[in-house]
């Protein structure tokens, strides 16, 4: 990026150079380029102005007395010679001067102070094939003179080199004279005259004109604004005049260079300190950047590798596979009560929970193996190193040994542990998915086996699991579809000779597997996050059936989960108004658990209830804390002996005897007491001999559907057969 943001402005910084360069280019070409055609201009005036001049001396030679007087003696010819000779001092324009005739004959001619003739002048053809008396006018044509109104003149002129010197030529018409003979033989006569361009004459014109060096070259310049062809006899140009043009455009380059240079040394800093900035800021950005990528890989908490992280590094070990033969262990990490700690003592200790823990298990791995938390109080280990499955099991103790050690959290001590789930490759799988797949299955086996341990995985983990989650898909299935049926088990007087209610316990009629009963479907309820919706099915499908018993108490079992749920009681209350039950016939069992858990929170919920007129019985009462406290604090109508007590008791045991004192402490406490599990008719006469209210049990019924019910009651002694059978 640096780079190219450098070349970038490197490029931009070039083209604004090269955009003023060519701008000041441009300017000082066009100013070059002006000032060379002024000069061509002043070159070409200077010339005409010199042929302008020697025509004036010949228009003064041919206005005087001397040149016309010569015409009019008996030798005319001669005079005009002599005279011509003595104007030689009129002549000082020219190197050389004739009057010939339009066929190119002499009549006079001199050449400096002496007189010339016919040879010299026909010299001078050789080098301009347009002059009088040449037979080839057209292949160096002369240029006219205009007169002052800018018409056509009597004189013509040329500059022609002839391969040695360059010569200004100047021809004109001689005024014939009234009744001149010569006139009327020969025609009008014409001056020639003609100046060689010496070095001398052309310094005399440069000075006089200022233009630099005018010269004579060979070789033609390149430059067509500052030359000047001169044509020989034959049409052909081996010679230009040429000179040194004034550059003011070059004078305000030189001006401008220094401008020039000071804005491109201001464009240099400002490009250096750009350029210092970007790359300052390419570094921060790398820093940023370093610093990005090390904590998308690294959990901010405890500094270990994120989920990430571990996901490459086991992409990549689990790619070696093949290539080294060796194997590896994927361990997954659960801590327990951590969510005790967390809301005892708050977040921050949780933190400082999570730091420590990080701590003990990167020192209890060997160098190499990979220690991430993936989220929450799970850790996961990539173990690279040691014999599997020994190395595991000695990595397992290890973890175990140092996470039970007490951590001292903000100043106060606490226990923890940890449940662990391992899954090795290539033996359970080699890719990462189902690798961490089954460990967590593995580390699921662990938590419900007691926790504090460590478990591999194994097949019938798997097959487990797959039966739980179809258990799962069917179940949310068949309450979604209306699928459960209930079934009913009375509830008798201790006599037995009267059901004054009924317990509604849930069945499931599988399409397949046919009738579940709840032992095996309730506790994946509770796991999988569906006891909710189940319990409140129950009570609805209850509370809608058994208002066809009016005067019987309708027991609906309650799941610690469900009780805990925040609108536990608003539900319960919302289903009695909707299906118009009447409270003061509902009495919900609740465990032991649901009171110790959160005894405040349930002491609410209980008074709430009783004070909409619901009846609250202590199931399974003997099998948990079973305190005083909680029967004293508690406002609960009714307590059910469990059916554990009565199953192997003998009416002299100990069971008996705490049977018996479970009975006098309900009655003592204003408490009716229902006995469950009454099968034998031993049982039921020794509950009904220690004062028990209602008694519950395969004696009487099992559990039937509401029909059975109906026709049980309307009979006048339901259940006397089955207690003389007995």
């Amino acid at each position: 990026m640096l780079k190219s943001s450098v070349a970038t402005l490197g490029c931009a910084f070039l083209m604004v150079l090269a955009a003023a360069a060519a701008v000041i280019i441009a300017i000082t070409s066009d100013a070059n380029r002006l000032e060379s055609v002024r000069q061509r201009e002043r070159i070409d005036a200077a010339i005409e102005s010199q042929i302008r001049l020697r025509e004036l001396r010949f228009r003064s030679l041919t206005a005087g007395s001397s040149l016309d007087s010569s015409f009019a003696g008996p030798a005319p010819l001669a005079a005009l010679q002599s005279a011509f000779s003595r104007l030689g001092s009129l002549f000082l324009e020219f190197d050389g001067a004739y009057v010939v005739s339009p066929s190119g004959v002499v009549f006079a001619g001199i050449e400096g102070d002496a007189p010339a003739g016919q040879a010299g002048y026909d010299g001078l053809k050789h080098i301009i094939s347009s002059l009088p008396g040449t037979m080839d006018r057209a292949a160096s044509p002369m240029r006219e003179l205009s007169d002052a109104r800018g018409g056509p003149g009597t004189a013509s002129w040329a500059i022609a080199h002839d391969g040695f010197e360059a010569i200004s030529l100047i021809v004109m018409d001689v005024p014939p004279r009234a009744g001149s003979l010569v006139a009327q033989l020969l025609g009008p006569l014409k001056i020639v005259g003609y100046r060689r361009l010496s070095d001398t004459a052309l310094a005399d014109l440069s000075e006089r004109y200022r233009v630099a060096n005018i010269r004579i070259v060979g070789e033609m310049p390149a430059d067509p604004l500052s030359r000047r062809a001169l044509p020989s006899a034959d049409g052909t140009t081996r010679a230009w005049l040429t000179w040194s043009p004034d550059r003011p455009g070059d004078a305000m380059l030189r001006q401008f260079v220094w401008a020039l240079l000071g804005v491109g040394l201001l464009f240099a800093a400002i490009f250096a300190f750009v350029v210092h900035r970007l790359r300052s800021a390419a570094h921060q950005i790398a820093i940023r950047e370093s610093q990005i990528q090390r904590l998308a890989g690294q959990d901010e908490l405890s500094l270990l590798p994120n989920r990430r992280t571990f996901d490459v590094r086991l992409d990549q070990a689990l790619a070696q596979l093949d290539r080294s033969g060796a194997g590896l262990a994927v361990m997954l990490i659960d801590l327990d009560r951590f969510k005790a700690v967390n809301d005892t003592y708050g977040h921050t200790a949780g933190d400082e929970l999570i730091r420590q823990v990080a701590q003990r298990l990167s020192k209890v791995v060997r160098s190499g193996d990979t220690v991430a938390r993936i989220g929450g109080d799970e850790f996961g280990i990539i173990q690279t190193h040691g014999h599997f499955p020994a190395g595991c099991v000695a990595l397992g103790e290890r973890i175990l040994a140092s996470l039970t050690e007490p951590f001292v959290i903000m100043g106060v001590t606490t226990t923890i542990g940890c449940s662990i789930g391992i899954a090795l490759a290539p033996q359970d799988a080699t890719e990462r998915e189902d690798l961490l797949r089954l460990a967590d299955t593995a580390l699921y086996q662990s938590k419900n086996g007691g926790r504090n341990r460590y478990s591999f995985f194994e097949p019938q983990m798997n097959r487990s699991l797959a039966l739980k989650r179809m258990v799962e898909d069917d179940l949310r299935r068949a309450i979604a579809q209306d699928e459960l049926v209930l079934h009913y088990q009375p509830q008798v007087s201790v006599d037995g000779a009267t059901i004054v209610g009924v317990e509604a316990l849930v069945r499931w009629n599988h399409p397949q597997h046919g009738m579940v009963p709840p032992a095996e479907f309730i506790d994946i309820a509770e796991e999988r996050g569906l006891i909710v919706p189940l319990s409140e099915w129950v009570l609805r499908r209850a509370c809608m059936e058994a208002q066809r018993w009016p005067g019987l108490r309708l027991a609906v079992n309650v799941s610690p989960i469900q009780f805990r749920h925040k609108d536990f009681v608003a539900n319960v209350i919302r289903i009695i108004d909707e299906t118009g039950f009447d409270p003061a016939q509902l009495e919900l069992e609740l465990t032991e658990g649901v009171v110790v858990d959160d005894a405040d929170a349930a002491e609410v919920a209980m008074m709430d209830l009783r004070a909409h007129g619901v009846g609250l019985a202590l199931d399974d009462f003997g099998t948990g804390y079973s305190s005083l406290i909680y029967l004293r604090r508690f406002a609960f109508d009714k307590i059910k002996i469990d059916r554990s007590f009565l199953e192997y008791m003998e009416t002299t045991g100990e069971s008996a005897i705490l049977v018996h004192s479970i009975a006098h402490l309900g009655r003592a406490l204003g408490l009716r007491v229902c006995a469950e599990g009454v099968e034998t008719a031993e049982q039921h006469r020794f509950l009904q001999a220690i004062g028990c209210h209602e008694l519950q049990g395969f004696l009487f019924s099992k559990a039937v559907p509401a029909d059975e019910i109906d026709r049980l009651l309307t009979l006048e002694s339901p259940f006397a057969e089955a207690l003389e059978a007995a």
